[in-house]
């Protein structure tokens, strides 16, 4: 079996962290959007794994559970919204949504 350090498992985390924060602020189509964050959010829980691995503790698996569950709300309502924007406007752009405030 493979061991693998800490130091290598934060570096994974960190360069998918990156990559999803940097797709989060150039991408422009919201289904992108919601990718990149899905991205954030799943290079936080390599994290928290990997600190609970490191401190022989299940904190941080249990804490996984509560992150997959609010990623899995946040999906299904932006993809709600994402869908609204899609019937009144036909496209999906962030730009559009501005022309939805009141």
């Amino acid at each position: 079996m493979v061991d693998v350090s800490i130091a290598q498992l934060l570096f994974v985390s960190f360069a998918i962290f990156s990559i999803g924060a940097g797709g989060f602020l150039i991408r422009k189509n919201a289904i992108s959007l919601l990718i990149c964050l899905e991205l954030m959010l799943n290079a936080v829980n390599i994290a928290f794994v990997s600190f609970s691995r490191l401190h022989n503790n299940e904190s941080g698996t249990v804490l996984y559970f509560f992150v997959i569950t609010v990623a899995a709300c946040e999906t299904a309502v932006g993809l709600a919204i994402v869908l609204n924007l899609f019937r009144l406007k036909k496209n999906i752009r962030i730009q559009e949504a501005n022309a939805l405030r009141g």
